[in-house]
């Protein structure tokens, strides 16, 4: 694989190489959102994912790409929590050590699953930056194996398997909107619908507090960012300033970004639930809180992808009771 761009064979390769590892994921007409619309909406439920969430896709490529002497070291990466958790999980399938490395901010139920699932946490600092520094850390000192959560070949490729299913299953597919954060979904989903489909447009949606790939896209280059608490605890962090992948993809493939505040996402979440009857965490709102919110104009067909699942349901009843907005921004 190119460290440059993920083609359309990257991502079928990945596809095959995966296959019986991950669930392939249902996706459902909203009739709720396609009223507010006014075109046909579409669920791609991928917070149904066996870990929750679209990461068990690029944790299980790369853990399967691995090489014997790899496999013998272990591996390592920095997680707000649902890479983390894909990772324990596919890495303890196939009996492979793996550390994840987070900071103070990840929730607890996030900590405790990773935890459950056999792998080793380290808990540094305040942010995403600053987990990855002891990752960078173990790498050098321990010769661990870094799978990070968005910025590698085989993880983007294995994100990409779900544009795959989109366009599979919804073939007019006119806009697909996915949750942005260091782009590895976004990335590799464009690439696969863009690459079957060149007509659809993807658009990364993300929150305003602390958007790091919307600001590096905005600045031209990688930039750092303030890590802020957000009910999109999942799409937090930077993308890293010597980001190989990512970046680029986003800024040549994204057709544009969508930036949500507070009570919008919230507002996504109770929708979720309410009318959808659907749980998932802030991060796999953000596409029904982007048309909620008016920010979506549709010529066709919309995707909506959910991901993912892993809300502490303490804070989700709060929410769906309109409690949580000022706790979770403080």
């Amino acid at each position: 694989m190119t460290t440059s761009r993920i083609s359309l064979s990257d991502i079928r390769a990945a596809r095959e190489r995966i296959a019986g590892k991950v669930e392939r994921t249902p996706t459902v007409t909203s009739r709720s959102l396609s009223q507010h619309l006014g075109a046909a909406v579409y669920l791609k439920l991928e917070h149904r994912q066996t870990t929750g969430a679209f990461k068990l896709r690029g944790a299980s490529n790369a853990i399967a790409s691995l090489t014997e002497e790899e496999r013998a070291r272990g591996v390592v990466a920095a997680s707000t929590g649902n890479h983390g958790r894909a990772l324990a999980y596919a890495a303890q399938l196939q009996g492979i050590h793996a550390t994840i490395c987070m900071s103070r901010l990840v929730p607890q139920n996030k900590l405790d699953e990773i935890r459950r699932l056999g792998a080793e946490i380290r808990i540094v600092g305040n942010s995403q930056d600053d987990a990855q520094q002891e990752v960078e850390r173990l790498v050098a000192e321990d010769g661990l194996i870094m799978l990070p959560p968005f910025d590698h070949p085989a993880i983007v490729a294995g994100q990409g398997t779900l544009g795959l299913e989109i366009i599979e299953q919804v073939p007019d597919a006119a806009l697909v909107l996915v949750p942005l954060s260091g782009g590895g979904l976004a990335a590799g989903v464009a690439a696969a619908v863009k690459g079957v489909s060149p007509a659809t447009k993807v658009v990364g949606v993300s929150m305003a507090r602390g958007a790091a790939m919307k600001a590096s896209l905005d600045a031209g280059h990688p930039v750092l960012v303030e890590e802020l608490p957000t009910l999109a605890d999942s799409l937090g962090g930077g993308i890293g300033l010597d980001n190989r992948l990512t970046f680029s993809m986003c800024r040549d493939l994204l057709d544009d970004v969508i930036l949500l505040s507070e009570d919008e996402i919230a507002t996504g979440i109770r929708h979720a639930y309410e009318q959808e009857r659907e749980i998932v965490e802030g991060a796999g709102a953000v596409g029904i809180a982007a048309v909620l919110a008016g920010k979506v104009r549709a010529s066709g067909p919309t995707v909506l992808v959910l991901s993912g699942r892993n809300i502490d349901m303490t804070l989700h009843r709060k929410i769906i009771c309109g409690e949580a907005i000022a706790e979770s921004a403080a």
